[in-house]
Formats: structure tokens, sequence, C-alpha cells
């Protein structure tokens, strides 16, 4: 009989139309007082009831109140039948708990019935007996609170105080772990949180744009035609030649070679280890002024302060002077030039401020930084102090202290202060929970509500070796590498000032799970998630700054920029900065071109520049990827290098690098979109001109090059990836991708060159951080629109990729358990990502 019923899937729509379904309910209802009866027949509805309809059709027959009517309070009698009624209710709820059956279930009290059995048995087993009926009774509770209805009967009728009660005792007891009750008292805490509407009337960024809107398919891509056949170009032919200005290889007179460059020191001994006097006060002097206390570090040159006013004059003086004394000597790093970049820079708010770390510039951390460890049972415990905060609202404080829409606020005398209006700065709201413990609010990408990630923001007057936790409470994902020993990274101006410049890896009890906050108006996503860390500061009344990654700005590009052009020698290196094309905002959007400068001006040597192959390199299409900055900055750096390896690059390829896509969404502090909201690295298959410059006018450029016979032999555009570990590529192949969709296409006959895995065999052979396993080579419908599937579709090239960058660290290889993304190493790999596109030639 066993055999028969577990084997047939459709015995319960069978029993119903036998009409055995209710024949069998019935002789339930008239023998509850007989154990093995009951059990027998609990069992036979249950088998039954894995028809939906026929589960509804017993709830419809008052079967759930026969059911809660067996459940008995604490025993030690029966607890075989027992059993089987507890099952039977958690296997009911699995098929029956929908809207309607769970108002039902609530109306008639069972909510409250459920507490009240489950708090009996859990404060009479003392022996734990009976284990498993208190682990079914939690699963009811758990499935009941699935819906809005069943989570309010559970908190109005103090089930959350009771589950907070409970879960304070543990056990040692085997059956804990075993049946996952540690499981589902945190998840039904977790849901059972009071939610509360999100604090801020709405979730929309506070600058505003034209947006439009689009629905992408996720299916891989599996029509041949699509996959092989190259779509006509987007726009006429003629209307290409204005794209010939942006190889200057092919213009320029290499005539008069022999120019002045200045040779940048990487030597960091003039780091100094003597803090200036009273350094605290000069700190809030110099970096205090958005909170009314003190000037700040203005934005403009030395001419443009020296005409505003003798304050800021001095001010000045007093910058060089404290960078005369204490400035570090950074590779490819000039403040001087930072700041007048930053003085052409234009933003949506209007930026005056410049941030300390970005200004001063930084050096990589001292050493390797090993991944964080996972404390047991972190989240667990962050959880129960959430729910705290309604339980026990004496230590309460919830004050806002900082609103980037708030003119002025009333703080308390010792609370933190926040600050994030400067370039790539991101933090919109800041409340104080309690003393030492603060929610954090990130601004959305602008013009929409979504895309709330990345951060970057300044804080201070802070006590040292207190640890101050902070929960950024609108996160997005479902899930995190914070989960997987990531840690946000931390610069301290006091530090820096002692002659350490270091962004570091920073916070304790990491974890990101799902909140209790409801969305605010206009919103159309439902939940949220919490990314909660803790940090003891190392110094009293410093000045820190916190982000998501390594900041990396538009002004920094800039400066570097010109930076490296002064350090290269055009002997043998020809360099040459121009400008794409202006962004929405009037930001222009550098262009590079890097190659071996000709050893003469006999034709044979211009001959063989002109027929180099061309690579085609670019990144920061998503402005909260900063990791793709400092890879590019290693890249460029390496090419401009005296390194042999970058001098035979040199002069066997030549380099077109758009070093920053969506620069636009960098310097406003954005994570995936522009100002126009929306994601450009969607946008590649049409680019609009005006609304989509920076992508119209490269592919216009990779279409030029195309025209003339000069089809880039690599194309890469490098990311940054949140939910990976290790470096890796994402290309494009017929054959994978057919085969991966399990299509009936023969793909026997299909011919398709190998080499696109060349370059990906290359770097797993040498780069340690580097993982071929990740890589994969499909033609996704939803990634139909990005860079390198048009790349590779529209253009013909081979070897079109999408390179992603952790920003975590390393599972594999010497790195492992490191974060092999610190500056250095995200500089190493974009040396040897370059060092692999040797051997396609």
């Amino acid at each position: 009989m066993k055999i028969c019923v577990f084997s047939d899937g459709h015995i319960g729509i069978k029993a119903e139309e036998a009409g055995a379904v209710l024949v069998t309910l019935n002789l339930l209802k008239h023998n509850v007082k007989h154990a093995k009866m009951t059990a027998a027949c609990l069992w036979v509805i249950q088998v039954f009831s894995s028809s939906v309809s026929t589960a509804n059709l017993i709830g419809e027959n008052h079967g759930l109140d026969v059911i809660f009517c067996l459940i008995p309070q604490y025993t030690t009698k029966h607890l075989h039948t027992i059993k089987y009624v507890y099952r039977f209710s958690v296997f009911y709820t699995d098929h029956l708990m929908n809207k309607t059956n769970v108002c039902s279930v609530v109306s008639k009290g069972y909510i409250s019935g459920l507490l009240r059995l489950y708090e009996d048995w859990y404060s009479k087993d003392t022996q734990h007996a009976a284990i498993e009926i208190r682990h079914t009774l939690l699963r009811c509770l758990h499935k009941v609170t699935h819906s809005t209805a069943g989570r309010q009967a559970v908190i109005s009728q103090g089930g959350l105080r009771l589950l907070y009660h409970t879960t304070q005792v543990k056990s040692n007891h085997p059956f804990y772990k075993k049946n996952s009750l540690s499981f589902y008292f945190d998840r039904l805490m977790s849901k059972c949180n009071i939610y509360h509407s999100f604090p801020s009337l709405t979730c929309m960024c506070v600058c505003v744009c034209v947006c439009v809107h689009s629905i992408q398919d996720d299916d891989l891509e599996t029509d041949l035609n699509k996959l092989c056949l190259r779509p006509d170009p987007d726009r006429p032919k003629d209307l290409l030649p204005q794209y010939g200005r942006l190889c200057p290889e092919h213009s320029h007179d290499f005539t008069v070679t022999q120019m002045s460059y200045h040779t940048i020191s990487s030597d960091p001994s003039g780091l100094t280890s003597t803090l200036f006097p009273d350094s605290r006060c000069l700190i809030l002097l110099l970096f205090s002024s958005h909170r009314g206390e003190a000037p700040s570090i203005l934005r403009g040159n030395e001419q443009d302060i020296e005409e505003e006013g003798t304050e800021e004059f001095h001010h000045c003086t007093m910058i060089d002077s404290l960078l005369k004394r204490h400035g570090a000597c950074i590779l490819h790093h000039e403040p001087k030039l930072y700041r007048a970049a930053a003085a052409k820079t234009k933003s949506i708010p209007g930026f005056s401020i410049l941030a300390f770390p970005d200004f001063w510039g930084h050096l990589h951390p001292p050493g390797h930084e090993p991944m964080a460890p996972r404390k047991p049972n972190i989240q667990r415990e962050k959880v129960f102090e959430d729910v705290q905060r309604f339980l026990n609202t004496h230590d309460i404080i919830n004050q806002v202290v900082y609103d980037l829409e708030g003119s002025s606020l009333q703080c308390l005398s010792d609370s933190l202060r926040f600050f994030s209006n400067f370039e790539c700065g991101n933090l919109r709201k800041a409340v104080q929970i309690r003393r030492y413990e603060y929610d954090l609010i990130l601004n959305a990408d602008t013009n929409c509500s979504q895309h709330a990630q990345w951060f970057y923001f300044e804080v201070s007057n802070m006590v040292a070796d207190v640890p101050y936790r902070f929960n950024v409470i609108n996160c997005e994902k479902s899930n995190s590498q914070f989960n997987y020993g990531m840690q946000p990274v931390l610069f301290s101006v006091r530090e820096a000032l002692e002659g350490r410049p270091h962004w570091v890896r920073t916070g304790t009890e990491i974890c990101y799970f799902r909140n209790h906050f409801c969305p605010a108006q206009g919103r159309c996503r439902t939940t949220f998630y919490t990314l909660t860390f803790t940090i003891t500061f190392k110094h009293n009344e410093d000045v820190c700054y916190l982000a998501y990654h390594y900041p990396y700005t538009y002004s920094a590009l800039k400066a570097h920029l010109k930076v490296l052009q002064k350090s290269v020698d055009p002997a043998k290196c020809f360099f040459r900065q121009q400008i794409l094309c202006k962004s929405l905002a009037g930001n222009s959007c550098p262009v590079v071109t890097i190659t071996a400068s000709p050893a003469s001006r006999a034709w044979k040597d211009m001959l063989q520049l002109r027929n180099r192959p061309c690579i085609v390199l670019t990144a920061r299409v998503h402005p909260g990827e900063s990791n793709a900055s400092w890879v590019m900055k290693g890249t460029l750096e390496f090419l401009c290098s005296s390194d042999l390896v970058a001098q035979s690059l040199r002069e066997a390829f030549v380099f077109k690098i758009i070093p920053m896509l969506n620069p636009d969404g960098v310097i406003n502090g954005m994570n995936r979109c522009d100002l126009n909201s929306e994601d450009l690295n969607r946008q590649w298959c049409k680019p609009d001109p005006v609304l989509s410059p920076t992508i119209y006018h490269t592919k216009g450029l990779l279409y030029y090059l195309n025209s003339i016979g000069r089809t880039p032999l690599v194309f890469c555009d490098y990311h940054g990836h949140s939910r990976k570990k290790n470096v890796f590529l994402y290309g494009c192949s017929v054959k994978e991708t057919l085969w991966q969709s399990g299509s009936a296409v023969d793909t026997v006959g299909l011919k398709e060159n190998p080499g696109y895995r060349t370059i990906p065999k290359t770097l797993d052979r040498i780069a340690p951080a580097f993982s071929f396993n990740s890589c994969n080579y499909l033609v996704e419908k939803s990634r139909s629109a990005t860079a390198r599937v048009v790349v590779w579709r529209e253009m013909g090239v081979l070897r079109s990729y999408t390179m992603e960058s952790t920003y975590n660290g390393c599972d594999q290889g010497i790195y492992k358990h490191v974060y092999c993304m610190a500056l250095f190493v995200l500089g190493q790999a974009s040396s040897v990502s370059c060092l692999s596109m040797s051997p396609v030639l």
C-alpha cells in the first residue's frame, strides 16, 4: 500500500474523484479519541494533500479545525500520535497557507493557540524528549508568517517577545542542530521583527533627470542567425571619418621626439613619521568646514583662491605647508594637479569640498590582509539586537544626525558626525539608534529608487577604543561577499599625517541579511537588506573615511593621466590623451592612445607603426565598480613603464584606452547607472548620441577602426564583481552557447575559431588571482546589448571580453583567503592581463 501511494503523484486527485478524501476526513472526526486510528487517518490525509485541490477541499470541510483540536498541551503520553498531528500540521501549512486560509486561521485564534502551545512545550520539556514536536510548532509559525496577516497576528499576540525569550536559552541537545531549531528561530525572529516604514520620505535619488526604462530577457541566445550573422551598422558610413582624429599615431610628426619629460620617483622613503604638533586641531581646522567650524580643502587653483580673499589664500598656504612637511611620496599622484582637475569637474550638487584621501593620495596596504573570519551565529546575534530595539526602548535615541537634504541638524555633542557631499561620496542619511549604533541610508542612482550599494563618506568626532556599529539598511542584492570575508575600507587622516596614508580593510561582526524595513512611497521593491559591521577607531576625534571599496574618482583619473603624460619618454613611448566626447553633465571623456614611437621616420618603421594591430580597453561603465579603475590604472602605468615586456607590447600593438565610460555616474557617487538612470552597458546595440554619448562615440570609434581594416585584435571591458571571488573573463562562443542551451542545432559542421580561449588560458598560467573555471563564453539575450556581445557580433572581434575583478579576494592559489584585491594586486592583475595579450599575435 505504501509503495503504491508514494509512487503515484496523482493519488490525491484520484482519491478526490472517488470520494475517499471526505470519507477519510469523517473517519478522523469520529475517531479523535482513538490514538492509532487518528494517526492512520492523518497519514492518509497527508498523502492526499499532496494535491493542491485536495488540500483546498480538506480546508473547505473544516479539516484544519479538526487538526488544531487534536494538538494537545504538554504531555508525555501518546507522543507517537502527537508527532503525526504536528507533522501533518506542518505539511498542511506548506500546501494550504494561502491568503484566505491564513485569515481564517487568524480569526479563529489559532495563532494565539500555537504560541501558547509552543510556550507550554518549551517550558515543560526540560529533558528535551519532545524537541521534534517543538520543532514542528516553530515550522507551523514560520509558514504562517509568510503572509502579512499571519505576521501581524504573531506580533500582536506577543510572539516576538516569546520567541526572543526562548531563544536566549541555549541547549547542547543534538536535536537543536539535527532538526535546525536555530534556523527556524532565526528566520522567525527576522520575519516577525516589527516592520517599520523606511526612515526617509522617498527612496528616489535627490537628483532627477529624464528616464527611459526597458525590459530584458535572461535566456541563452539560440537563434543561429543572431549568433553568426553580423547586423547592419547603426549609423551611416559617412559619419565614421570624424573618428579619424582619434588615431593620432597616423598623423603625428615623429621628427620631434626629444621632448622634456619628468621621471616620477616611486621611492616611498619620503614618508615622515613625525606627527604635526596638535594634529587633532589641525585636522578639525582643515577638514570640517561643512560642519560650520572652519575652512576646508577648497576646489580650484591657487590663482582663483588668491583672488577670492585673504582667508582662502591663507588656507591654501596652510595646505601647501602641510603637504610639504607630511605629504607622502606617492607614485603618479600630485595633490595640486588633483585639486586643479577637481576644479573643472562638474557635479549635480556642485561639490566644493575635496575628500582628504583623494586629495592627499594613498598607498596600498603595507602587506597582505587576510580575509576576515565569519563569527559563528553572528547574523543571529544581530537580528536579536535589532529585535531589542522594539522590546527594550529605554536606550533608543533614534535621532537623525546627518541628512543630505537637511541644511541644519541639532546633534548630540557625543554623536558621530557624517559628511558625504564630495566627489564619489554616497550617504543620504545617518540615524543614531543607540549611543554607539547608527543606521545609514544610501542615495539611489539618479532619477530612480534603485541600485543602492556603493558608499563613501566621512565620519568624525569618534571616541577611541569603543566599538561602533554601523547598519547600511537599504541594500538591495539578496546576498553579498560581505557574508564571505569581505570588509569595508577605512582611511584615517591622523594615520596619514603620521606617515601611513593607507586604505585598510576594517570591521568586525560583519554580516548581510534581510531586514524589517518597508519600502517608501513610489518604491517597486518590497524588501531591503542590511549590511552591518562594527568598527573600533584607533584615535580620539580622528577624521576617517569609510567606503564600500577603494574609491577612485574622475578627478583622480584626470590628474593621473597628466602625470603619466609627463612621465613617459616620447622617444620610446607615444602617449596621447584626447577627448572622446562630453558627457551629459559636460565632463570630458578621455581616450588615450599608447604605442611605441617609431625608431625613425624611414618608411619601413612608419609602415610597421601603421600596421600594428589595435587593442581597445574600456572601464568604469558601472560607477560603483571602482576596482575596475584600479585595474585600468595599473594597465596604464604598466604600458607606460620602462619594463621590457611593456616595451615589446608597445612595439607590437596600438592601445586605444577609454578608462572611464561613465564619468557622471562616478562623480555623483552612483552605483550602476548614468544621469539618465540607464545602465550604459545595456545601450550598445543602438546608443543614443544625446543620452548615451560616451557609448555612442566609443562604438563609433570601433566602427571606424573596422572600416579602415584595423578591427581590434582584442576588446576588453573592465568590471567589478560583487558576488564572486578571483579575477575571470566572460567571452563569446557560438558553439558553447548552443551546447549549454541544449539547442537542437547540429554544431558538428559549424566552424568556430577557438582563439577566444587563448587569453584566458594564458592568464590561467601566469596570473595567480585568475580563475579559469569561473570564465564562461555564453551569449545570453539579457547581455545582447552589452559591450562584449555587441563588439563580438557587430565588429567581428573574436577576442571580445568582459574582465571581472572581485571586490573581495581569492579562494585559490597563493592568494587564497587573502584580500588579493588590494591596490597593488589590482595593478599586478592589470600587468599580467597585458602580458597575456602577447600570444594572440
